[in-house]
């Protein structure tokens, strides 16, 4: 008698609470798994072609456009990337808020994710509105805390959506003292919200998942690394942008429209817990002793500790946002002069979701030749199907599709994927033989 074969097809066609589109396909066959692939199949954007012949005082507006959760990360990052093959040395004024700028940012993007995105997965909810019902206070305390992120984007940025305040060389203008002193007594009365969110999450029952893995994070001498210092990596590796061909290479899979990323030809982790797992020794002293009242041991192994990290990092970016502000004065300018000339410009920052690397090839008038931008969510995609097949198996392959479907989304949320970023997510297909 042959056996019998039963393949099961289950259509989802959009994968809730992530940024973008895409796919799962899933196929089991004598209890394992003979196919996994997160299909991305987004139409790609071009936006690196649409920079080719532009002057580089348009490319900070310009890239902001890739994304509208984390402009910032890729206005700064282009801006660092010039200003250093310029030979632009910023005002001290220009470098400590960029930072106050680029922690706006974290704060938003990280309490949108753990709170409208990621949380109702650990709660059996299907959306931030039925979790509001079971943890009202919670969710609006994220929600508070999320305004006043976008606030300090709009601080500098004009708006926190698409903000136009950065250019080469500085700010186009600078805020008057009077928003100032406003904005620092809110980040002061946010820091104990801040802290109950990093107790909140810490007390979130997530799934007990042990991977091996390596973390890719920026790395600073003296400080937390957002906006400046060199890559490294969890086995050892320190470079400068300027090095990142030489360990990263990029890859296309037929089955996405983004590229897949690899760190000596495997995987690897970008992210909050990538940034935390090597970086947490840096973080004031403050949070370092909350985070260890919380009992979570680093570096972490567990995935699913990326939602705390994001509230850890929510607390750190309101601590440098108010330390910056606190010494803050109206300059004479908000910019300093800016010549340009040709060569290659390479430079990193690290958005909410991870690392983001640009490499721009310039002229003698200060326009792109080519472009090349390296997003943090394609760098993850390699590690998301690791992730996932490793989980499916500690999860168990004989649970019901339905119960299957639900934890690669918690998976595939947890990494707060931005698809557009990348190139959107989830048609799931399930098979089993």
């Amino acid at each position: 008698m042959s056996e019998q074969r039963r393949s099961v097809a289950i259509h989802v066609p959009v994968l809730a609470r992530v940024e973008g589109e895409g796919a799962l396909d899933l196929r089991i066959d004598d209890g394992a798994i003979t196919e996994l692939r997160l299909r991305i199949f987004e139409p790609p954007r071009f936006f690196e072609k649409f920079l080719e012949g532009h002057h580089y005082s348009e490319i900070p507006d310009m890239v902001a456009r890739i994304c509208g959760i984390c402009p910032v990360a890729y206005q700064v990052t282009a801006a660092q990337a010039l200003e250093k093959l310029f030979g632009v040395e910023l005002d001290p004024w220009a470098r400590a808020m960029r930072r106050v700028f680029y922690c706006g940012e974290w704060i938003q993007s990280h309490s949108l994710h753990i709170h409208l995105l990621a949380a109702p997965d650990f709660f059996g909810c299907n959306s931030a509105i039925e979790l509001a019902k079971i943890a009202p206070d919670d969710v609006r305390r994220g929600l508070r805390i999320q305004a006043l992120g976008n606030e300090l984007m709009d601080l500098f940025g004009a708006r926190s959506v698409h903000p136009v305040g950065v250019r080469i060389g500085g700010f186009h203008g600078a805020p008057p003292l009077a928003r100032i002193r406003e904005v620092r007594e809110k980040l002061r009365a946010a820091l104990p919200e801040a802290e109950a969110l990093v107790r909140w999450t810490a007390g979130i029952a997530v799934p007990q998942d042990d991977q091996v893995f390596v973390s890719v994070a920026m790395q600073h001498p003296t400080g937390y690394a957002i906006e400046t210092g060199g890559i490294a990596a969890s086995d050892g590796l320190l470079i400068d942008a300027g090095g990142f061909d030489a360990h990263f290479a990029e890859r296309h899979e037929a089955h996405s429209t983004a590229l897949f990323s690899a760190y000596h030809g495997q995987p690897y982790l970008v992210g909050p817990l990538a940034r935390l797992n090597l970086n947490h020794a840096h973080l004031p002293e403050r949070v370092r002793a909350l985070l260890a009242e919380t009992g979570l041991a680093l570096p972490s192994r567990n995935l699913f500790h990326s939602l705390v990290a994001r509230a850890v990092e929510i607390l750190l970016a309101l601590h440098e946002a108010l330390r910056l502000l606190d010494a803050y004065r109206v300059p004479d300018s908000p910019w300093v002069a800016v010549t340009p000339r040709a060569g290659v410009a390479t430079g990193c920052t690290e958005a909410p979701r991870g690392l983001l690397w640009h490499r721009y090839e310039m002229d003698d008038d200060g326009r792109v030749l080519s472009a090349r931008i390296v997003p943090p969510t394609s760098q993850n995609q390699a590690r998301i199907e690791e992730d996932l097949r490793l989980s499916l198996l500690s999860f168990g392959l004989d649970q019901p599709d339905d119960a299957l479907r639900l934890h690669c989304e918690k998976v595939i949320r947890n990494y707060d994927p931005c698809i557009s970023c990348a190139t959107h997510f989830l048609r799931m297909n399930v098979e089993r033989g």
